[in-house]
C-alpha cells in the first residue's frame, strides 16, 4: 500500500510493535511503554500557513522520530501510523 499524506501529516512505521514474554503472553508496545518510536516513511508537503503559503515539515523520510502515542491514527491493512507533526516530542540518533 502506498501512502501520501496531505499538509503536515507524516506516515511512520513504528519499532517493536509487541513482546512476547517467555509465560508465551503477548504485550503490546503501546502499553507497556511511552513515548512510541518509529521510521517516518512519508511526509505531507507541509502546513498551510495564513495567506495559503505552505511551512516545509521539519521531518524526513527515514528519520527516526519519538511521538505521542496519543496523537496517532492506524492505517488498517498496514503496520503503518499517520501522525502529525505537532505530534513528535524528537529525534532518534
Amino acid at each position: 500500500m502506498n501512502i501520501r499524506p496531505l499538509r503536515d501529516y507524516l506516515a511512520v512505521r513504528p519499532f517493536d510493535m509487541e513482546r512476547e514474554l517467555a509465560s508465551g503472553i503477548v504485550i503490546p508496545e503501546m502499553v507497556k511503554e511511552k513515548p512510541m518510536k518509529g521510521e517516518v516513511v512519508a511526509v505531507g508537503p507541509g502546513k498551510i500557513g495564513k495567506g495559503g503559503t505552505i511551512r516545509p515539515l521539519d521531518v524526513s523520510v527515514g528519520d527516526k522520530i519519538m511521538f505521542s502515542p496519543n496523537g496517532h491514527r492506524e492505517i488498517n491493512g498496514s503496520n503503518l501510523f499517520l501522525i502529525q507533526e505537532a505530534s513528535i516530542i524528537g529525534f532518534l540518533e
